[in-house]
């Protein structure tokens, strides 16, 4: 075993106990969240040898990083998450790769996925990215729509060619009322979530938690959490 994949090894069961003994503290079954390990910034080399160590899902935020990447790995069995903040001139190329989209936070957004996913054939998952530290019609610093927008745009999603909603994702805020207060923003997101499937039944996915909170996520009811540095290490600067 390589040293490289020795320490991916060691820290994806890390990662694994800390989410078994969060199931297990909230009275959850280890099957109903599933792990996203977030692979920004590492190589290909690293998503290669995760994909071995079993590893199912990951995330990308950049699609200049992810589109090589996952091109690189395409012969792999993973299913690609795209979790940042996406432009629409990149929409054709994420829809080429990316499983499903964590940061649809806007009518025109949708509007251009559901255009790509259409000429290219595919369908693509969708979750709303939910801003809790914005306004009812503002966005957040880190994007994402204000709990407010929620019903607006997923009825634009549900009704878009090629998309299909999936459900909510958020990161805990900085600022506002939530701000420190992780496992509550994650109950917040679980009671959104309840409200939507009242729409929409099948769109039952919450993405929530990373490194430093999965367990608070794990606790409110997250059905996916997204962790990057407890796997991969800490990230390099980007210069």
């Amino acid at each position: 075993m390589t040293d490289r994949k020795e320490e991916l090894a060691t820290n994806l069961a890390k990662v694994e106990e800390r989410i078994i003994a969060a199931c297990a503290a909230a009275g959850r079954k280890r099957e109903e969240v599933t792990l996203i390990v977030v692979t920004k910034t590492y190589p290909a080399s690293d998503v290669r040898i995760l994909s071995g160590l079993g590893v199912r899902h990951v995330a990308e935020n950049r699609d200049q990083d992810a589109a090589p990447k996952a091109a690189a790995c395409s012969d792999l069995p993973l299913s690609w998450h795209f979790v940042g903040q996406l432009q629409t001139n990149k929409v054709r190329s994420v829809v080429g790769y990316a499983d499903v989209v964590q940061s649809v936070d806007r009518a025109k957004l949708v509007t251009a996925l559901s255009r790509e996913a259409a000429r290219a054939g595919r369908e693509v998952g969708c979750l709303i990215q939910v801003a809790l530290d914005a306004g009812e019609s503002a966005r957040g610093e880190r994007g994402g729509v204000a709990p407010g927008g929620i019903e607006e745009l997923a009825g634009l999603v549900a009704g878009a060619p090629g998309l299909r909603l999936d459900g909510l994702m958020t990161v805990a805020p900085l600022t506002g009322e939530y701000a420190g207060r992780q496992r509550a923003a994650f109950e917040r997101m679980m009671d959104l979530s309840t409200d939507l499937r009242r729409a929409h039944p099948a769109a039952n996915m919450v993405s929530a938690g990373m490194s430093a909170d999965l367990e608070d996520a794990v606790a409110a009811g997250a059905t996916h959490v997204r962790i990057g540095t407890a796997v991969l290490g800490v990230r390099p600067r980007l210069g």
